[in-house]
């Protein structure tokens, strides 16, 4: 039996979506996560545990652990475990992506120095340091972004000098924030400021091989994202767009996996598109968060009937052949449930009366009571996901954004302490 190791925070969604497809895969499962190294096994699950900021550390950590239970593949959910999942590869001699590409493939500023120097085409950037906004390459409008955080945490537009400054005090004091510094990423003071490019958004799901490319899904996001926050909400596949356009979409996503020098495991890109072109905003080494990935579902052979996303990345982290099995026909959607308000959450109304909406799947509400929710640009999560299935692309945003407006959400203004 194949055994993938996974690497992950502790607090990753996709940790029991892996479990259910590994089982259902005959593949065993070994995780290495951000948990507490002085308590033994606390959730007796045999993770190793591991420090993304002590890369050569939690590298011979693994390595010890692999002799006892030898690895057979590696897999990093999220952005911060990408840079130890190549060293962890490489130290195994695993397939895997090298160390450089890894590391620009999770800091926005090295990424798109790599798609400038490969002829991609990119807005102007520049990163400010700490009291700065004198740059004279700064223009307006523009978009101001944490190089060390993802999934639009902290993204503002601004379009004059004023919105920039406070922007970029509202991102400073995002940034001082505990839960913040305690990710030790070395990059939690680095803010990048570019060019806002005008356009719609689109997302693509793969994975790579040898560094080609094989594209499972390209996801519109049919809401605007213009700022001045940008809270993404809905996907959906198949994309809209005509053929050469797509075809344009995908070329630049191999580009820019190229340009960045990754060649093999999952890979969940970024763009937007508008009459300049395709402008490409991240080429992630890891898969699709949250639990997005749920909406990409595989038909292949008989015996296996229809498979996950997760189950076909860890049979690719395996070194399994995955050729035999192709996206299903029909239309799929998700929508991640937006956060309406700052608070303590108390409960939420309407999931029987969403879930009745043709077309929607399942409502999952993924956050728990009483659990502190915030709104982008602070916010670090969802309140959860929806997710739609039909033989129709545009039905399914229709029938998303009627299922959402269904829920009611009942949520307690929290006290905030100051000088806490």
């Amino acid at each position: 039996m194949p055994r993938i190791l996974i690497l992950s925070t502790t607090t990753g969604y996709q940790l029991r979506s892996f479990a259910e497809s590994a089982a259902r895969a005959g593949i065993d499962l070994m995780l290495a996560t951000d948990r507490c190294h002085q308590l033994d096994d606390p959730w007796r699950d045999g993770a190793v545990a591991v420090r993304f900021h002590e890369e050569a550390a939690s590298t011979a950590a693994v390595v010890e652990a692999a002799k006892e239970r030898p690895i057979h593949g590696v897999l990093p959910l999220g952005d911060r475990p990408v840079p130890l999942a190549a060293r962890v590869a490489a130290a195994l001699g695993l397939r895997g992506n090298p160390l450089h590409a890894a590391q620009a493939s999770a800091n926005k500023t090295l990424a798109r120095s790599r798609f400038a120097a490969a002829g991609l085409p990119v807005p102007w950037f520049v990163e400010v340091p700490p009291g700065d906004t004198e740059d004279p390459r700064i223009q307006y409008p523009c978009v101001i972004k944490p190089v060390g955080l993802s999934g639009s945490r902290g993204v503002i537009r601004a379009d004059s000098r004023a919105q920039l400054d406070a922007a970029l005090l509202q991102v400073r004091t995002l940034l001082s924030r505990k839960d913040v510094r305690a990710a030790r990423t070395g990059l939690e003071d680095t803010i990048l400021v570019e060019g806002f490019i005008d356009g719609r958004e689109f997302a693509v799901e793969g994975v790579l091989t040898a560094g080609s490319l094989r594209a499972f899904a390209i996801f519109d996001k049919p809401d605007p994202l213009d700022g001045p926050y940008f809270e993404e909400t809905i996907y959906v596949t198949p994309s809209g767009l005509p053929l050469d356009q797509q075809a344009a979409i995908l070329e630049h996503v191999q580009r820019a996996a190229s340009a960045l020098g990754l060649t093999d495991g999952p890979l969940h890109a970024e763009c937007r598109v508008g009459t300049q072109g395709v402008f490409m905003l991240e080429a992630a080494a890891r898969p699709i968060g949250g639990l997005c990935a749920r909406v990409l579902q595989f038909d292949g052979a008989p015996a296996t009937g229809r498979i996950s996303l997760e189950e076909i990345l860890l049979r690719h982290a395996a070194d399994a052949d995955i050729s035999i099995y192709k996206r299903e026909s029909q239309a799929a959607a998700v929508m991640m449930i937006p956060i309406p308000k700052r608070g303590l959450l108390k409960r939420v109304d309407g999931v029987d009366l969403a879930s009745a909406v043709p077309g929607i799947e399942e409502v999952r509400i993924t956050a728990k009571k009483d659990q502190l929710l915030e709104r982008l640009p602070e916010a670090g999560s969802y309140l959860g996901f929806i997710f739609a299935r039909g033989p129709d692309s545009g039905g399914l945003v229709t029938a998303l954004k009627a299922a959402h407006a269904r829920l009611r959400f009942h949520i307690e203004t929290a006290l905030t302490i100051v000088g806490a």
